[in-house]
Formats: C-alpha cells, sequence, structure tokens
C-alpha cells in the first residue's frame, strides 16, 4: 500500500513539508509507504494544450517532476496535494504542476483512488485553496478522504506547525482515514462500476 505526497510550496522544507511529513509518519503507524516529491522553487510550466499527452501518455514537458509523479501515481492507492496559501490559491507551480498532471495522466489509470489535499498559510485563504485543490480528484472519479475539519495548518515557520496543535490532529486523523479506507477497499476486492461513454455537450449552437 502506498500514497504519493506531492509538496506544492516553493520552500523545501517549510511549513507544507511538515504537514506532508506529519502525514507520512502517521501513514508509517497504519503500514502504508509514502514518498513525498517536491515540485520546486525553479519555474514549472503550465499545460499548453498541445494534446501530445493522448498520444505519449507522458507531458511534452520533461524538466520537472510532472511525468516521474504521474507514474509512480498510476501504481499508488492514493495521492494527497500539499500548497502553501499565495493570494488566496494555490501557488502558482503548484497550480501548473498539478494542472498537467491531472491532465496528462490519463484520468482512468487513477479513477477511485484516494485522494486528499492540505494547505498551510500563515492566517488567511485556506479555505478557498483547499476547495481549488479538491476539484482535480473530483473531476478524476477519486473519493476525496476527509478528516475531522479542514485540512489547513498555520504557521510561518515549520517549527509554528507543531504549535497548531489542531492542525497537527487533523492531518494525523486524515492519515488515518485514508490508510482505513485503501484497506477496506482492498479487503472488499469489489469490482469497478461500469461507466457510461463518454458524451460532450456544448452550449453554443
Amino acid at each position: 500500500m502506498k500514497v504519493v505526497l506531492v509538496n506544492g510550496s516553493p520552500r523545501k522544507e517549510g511549513c507544507t513539508y511538515t504537514g506532508l511529513c506529519i502525514i507520512k509518519d502517521q501513514l508509517a503507524k497504519n503500514e502504508v509507504d509514502a514518498e513525498i516529491y517536491q515540485v520546486g522553487n525553479k519555474p514549472v510550466a503550465g499545460c499548453i494544450a498541445c494534446l501530445s499527452c493522448r498520444k505519449t501518455g507522458k507531458c511534452v514537458f520533461n524538466d520537472d517532476a510532472v511525468n516521474i509523479v504521474a507514474e509512480e501515481f498510476r501504481k499508488a492507492d492514493g495521492i494527497i496535494l500539499g500548497s502553501a496559501v499565495h493570494f488566496a490559491s494555490a501557488t502558482g507551480a503548484a497550480t501548473s504542476f498539478f494542472d498537467r498532471l491531472f491532465y496528462s495522466i490519463g484520468l482512468e489509470s487513477i479513477k477511485l483512488k484516494f485522494g486528499a489535499s492540505i494547505v498551510s498559510c500563515r492566517r488567511g485563504g485556506a479555505s478557498a485553496t483547499f476547495d481549488q485543490l479538491n476539484k482535480y480528484f473530483t473531476i478524476a472519479q477519486m473519493p476525496i478522504v476527509s478528516s475531522c475539519y479542514w485540512n489547513q495548518i498555520h504557521g510561518y515557520t515549520p517549527e509554528d506547525v507543531y504549535k497548531d496543535e489542531e492542525g497537527v490532529r487533523t492531518l494525523r486523523i486524515l492519515a488515518n482515514n485514508m490508510a482505513y479506507l485503501i484497506k477496506c477497499k482492498k479487503a472488499a476486492n469489489i469490482a469497478e462500476p461500469e461507466v457510461p461513454p463518454r458524451v460532450m455537450t456544448n452550449f453554443i449552437r
């Protein structure tokens, strides 16, 4: 059992990373492996709608970790997206990275895997960012794993994160719930539901 964790903050070992580490440690206690991938503090290209991925199964840009994460995501049981809050939304690099990841991966390959997101902020904008990240899962037929509150942590430094005791508890419960649902799915071993043929409805005639 494995969960992919993605740090969408430009700070490699900042508050978002600290939150993901809390989750990783809690998953380990539940005998679920996890690995953290860093989006990085270098520029990340946005999707240019070239549709190359429809032919190759990979994003045309290969100078970041999108294709690496995609391959691990296909093999994993779930994914957790993490981002700092910039102007009440996910960071620009995270948004570009996640857009390309979910568009190029082929949604059939991740259907019914479990997804969750966490956000870190100094003060405000967390719930708007949380809503933004969860939309990646709802378009991919991925069940969203919840906790006892919205998955947000507050702080200006990594040390501050541990002072947000409610936030830390929320992340640990999230990890427990993720592990529980993965185990339930594997134990049930039920065939996936059939999906009706795709229909594209355009509203301009």
